[in-house]
């Protein structure tokens, strides 16, 4: 076991049911000017309201931007970050589901900064801190309230980009397990799954090299002593909650197990990073039109199998969280969860068209950042293999 590790959590993480009452006072030695983002469901509901009654409680002037659409169209962002600039806010509290959370760091990030959300594409190219900014989750699965990343969708671009830097790390989160209580199935299990989908690539990606350095060249540095901690811990969370939590949504204790396993599980990924089921999801979701938490889903199994030459060790530290007997029964383990959960098997079942795999299959081999992450090498032939399995539900192909 290497001993280095890192961490870059926000200055302050509230967790637990009720504990969204707090916002007003964590807002207010922040900033006196908020700007609430979040979209149009979520503006008009009752609890959204007394959040708001709370800020004005506490001394603050709110502007409200309810306009956050799925996948955050980049010109949504930019259009928004104009609309607030009169207003002059001097904090932004991000409340919503992850492309809330996404939507309000490029707002805080454009206000602070300037241009437009292009110029800050990819790791590491945001100057210096942005506005104070508090994350509010009401769906348990990305982790954007405690990560580096504001991941777009641009019309320009056939993929989804991302904006990754430590400076995009909200200053603080308030996570409240009681938000996800009316959280439907459905998207209790893709939110879900796309937690423990960060968990296993995070607690299973490539262990790099230590440099004095790496901390400072990398947002992503690789599985660490630290995010290892954080993963393990997320999945032992999400492996007892995640069903429950699908099948009984007024179960507290499992929304609350699920909250807390999506919150470390970002904790972990936004430090270790993620890998091949990540880079292959954003091709076929954008061919598929799926939900990302399903996309990955769907792959993570698959991308087990063919990583489990290089992680046995992590295979057994699985097994031992999720309480099972052997490391030979988290694959078949995880694929069954995700199964009863309502999440396709195969990439057929997905939707991907099967006479469009070698497109994935170079789409996902350029997204490097995401494949150099894996700890097992994949090339061109190795990805068109992998794909061929996962649609067809043949893990021999791997073999």
């Amino acid at each position: 076991m290497t001993h280095f590790g890192t961490i870059r959590p926000p200055r302050e993480i509230i967790f637990g049911p009720g504990q969204r009452q707090v916002l007003g006072q964590v807002a207010a030695r922040l900033g006196r000017r908020a700007l609430v983002v979040t979209d149009a469901r979520l503006a008009g509901d009752p609890q959204f309201q007394a959040m708001l009654a709370d800020l004005n409680d506490h001394g603050l002037a709110v502007q409200v931007e309810s306009g956050t659409l799925p996948d955050v169209p980049v010109d949504s962002a930019l259009a928004a970050s104009q609309a607030a600039r009169g207003f002059a806010p001097d904090l932004v509290v991000g409340i919503g589901g992850g492309s809330c959370l996404d939507m309000a760091k490029c707002v805080a990030l454009l206000l602070t900064h300037g241009g437009q959300p292009q110029d800050y594409y990819g790791e590491l190219k945001v100057p210096g801190p942005i506005l104070p900014l508090i994350a509010l989750p009401t769906t348990a699965g990305t982790g954007s309230e405690v990560t580096p990343v504001a991941v777009l969708s641009d019309s320009a671009r056939s993929l989804k980009v991302g904006i990754s830097s430590p400076h995009l790390v909200p200053t603080a989160a308030i996570c409240d397990p009681d938000l996800t209580l009316t959280c439907p199935p459905g998207l209790t299990a893709i939110a879900g799954a796309d937690a423990l989908t960060h968990a296993i690539e995070a607690f299973t990606a490539i262990r790099r090299p230590v440099t004095a350095t790496l901390t400072q060249e990398r947002v992503f540095v690789g599985k660490n002593a630290l995010s290892d901690q954080f993963a393990l811990t997320a999945i032992r969370l999400l492996w007892q909650g995640l069903e429950r939590a699908c099948r009984t949504g007024a179960d507290a204790e499992a929304r609350a197990r699920v909250m807390q396993g999506a919150l470390f599980a970002g904790l972990a990924f936004g430090v270790a990073g993620t890998a091949a089921a990540h880079a292959i999801q954003y091709p076929v979701g954008a061919l598929t039109h799926t939900a990302h938490g399903a996309g990955v889903a769907c792959l993570m199994p698959w991308v087990m199998e063919w990583n489990r030459p290089a992680i046995a060790p992590e295979l057994a530290q699985i097994a031992e969280a999720m309480g099972l007997a052997s490391a030979d029964e988290v694959i078949p383990a995880v694929r069954s969860l995700f199964s009863r959960i309502g999440i396709p098997e195969t990439l057929s079942g997905l939707g991907l068209p099967e006479d469009q795999i070698g497109w994935v299959a170079d789409q996902s081999c350029g997204i490097e950042r995401l494949i150099q992450n894996n700890p097992r090498p994949i090339d061109r032939a190795d990805m068109t293999r992998l794909l061929q399995a996962a649609f067809s539900g043949d893990a021999r192909i791997l073999q």
